[in-house]
């Protein structure tokens, strides 16, 4: 979780102040998750640091209120010169104009430069699932890659969780013991925006679990996190990630197997096999049916392929 209190280090008092109550605001009335408020902290850093610099002075509100545009392009220039893709600068000007946004509305900073800047819009890409045999396979890797027998046990049970539900990697590991236990064949998953959904628990994530769960070495309350670090805290999911970097490099897997992937492919196998785009939309807690659509296309370069590699056909350009 982001410390606020470093932005005291290079923001005079009311800045500061500011700050904490767009932060509180975030988290209280808009109610975002507290993995996009720690982002946006990081965004809001990056800029007042960017501003800090340049200036050279500790920021105050009426350094904002005499932005330029100028001064913000010359962020988004900086960003794209330190090699920041499209998509996180695109976030990262979401961020800010969210902060002056609020500014305005508690009447401390009213500066509308920001609301002309238009970054480049992030180029649309397909996710990219895994097929089902390199699944297996990197599920099977992860049982054998750990030193200890129930660290491989819980990689295996979180990479089944995530495949098996098209899990959020944040929504698998807020998960705790007791949202486990009080499950039957449906789990309880507290999405973005505080929004539950339900969603079917195959028998092979059960085993997956049940399996993890009965080697884990410490005792079970039901407000203990479902999935722990070697030293019993919450896993951290940049360790999830530095740990499915290794998996894909041992199972000779590409750069694109990810946690993230693993949730596509649940969604992808779904459609290849005949769900409704309205249910994979529910299933994957998606607020818009557009988020879900991406799937679609996947299918349809799937079937393509398919076709291609199989139907006699295929490479016949002309029939006269």
């Amino acid at each position: 979780m982001q410390d606020i209190k470093d932005f005291i280090q290079f923001c005079e008092k009311k800045l500061f102040e500011a700050v904490q109550r767009w932060h509180e605001w975030l988290s209280l009335e808009r109610r975002l998750s507290v993995n996009t408020t720690d982002n946006y902290l990081i965004d809001l850093k990056e800029f007042l640091l960017f501003l800090q610099q340049s200036q050279g002075h500790s920021l105050t509100l009426k350094d904002l209120k005499d932005l330029t545009v100028t001064d913000f392009r010359g962020f988004l220039m900086d960003q794209t010169n330190h090699g920041i893709g499209r998509a996180s600068i695109a976030r990262r000007m979401s961020c800010l104009r969210s902060f002056f946004k609020f500014l305005k509305k508690i009447a401390l900073v009213d500066n509308t430069a920001i609301t002309v800047i238009r970054p480049a819009r992030p180029k649309k890409t397909l996710p990219k699932p895994l097929s089902q045999s390199d699944t297996f396979r990197l599920l099977d890797v992860a049982l054998k890659n750990q030193k200890k027998t129930w660290m491989g046990r819980r990689d295996v049970a979180l990479m089944t969780l995530l495949y098996g539900c098209g899990l959020r990697i944040s929504e698998a590991l807020n998960l705790t013991i007791g949202d486990w236990r009080g499950m039957t064949d449906v789990l309880v998953i507290q999405g973005k925006g505080n929004k539950q959904r339900l969603v079917p628990v195959l028998p092979l994530v059960k085993s997956a679990m049940s399996k993890y769960l009965s080697e884990r070495p410490d005792e079970l309350p039901a407000d203990a996190p479902l999935f722990i670090g070697a030293r019993g805290e919450q896993l951290n999911p940049g360790v999830v990630q530095r740990q499915i970097r290794r998996l894909r490099r041992a199972a000779g897997l590409p750069e694109s197997v990810t946690p993230h992937a693993l949730r596509h492919s649940f969604a992808t196998d779904l459609l290849i096999n005949g769900a409704d785009l309205r249910s994979v939309q529910e299933l994957l807690g998606h607020s818009s049916l557009s988020a879900t659509q991406r799937y679609t296309e996947i299918d349809t370069a799937h079937l393509t392929k398919v076709y291609n590699a199989a139907h006699p056909r295929a490479k016949i350009k002309n029939i006269d």
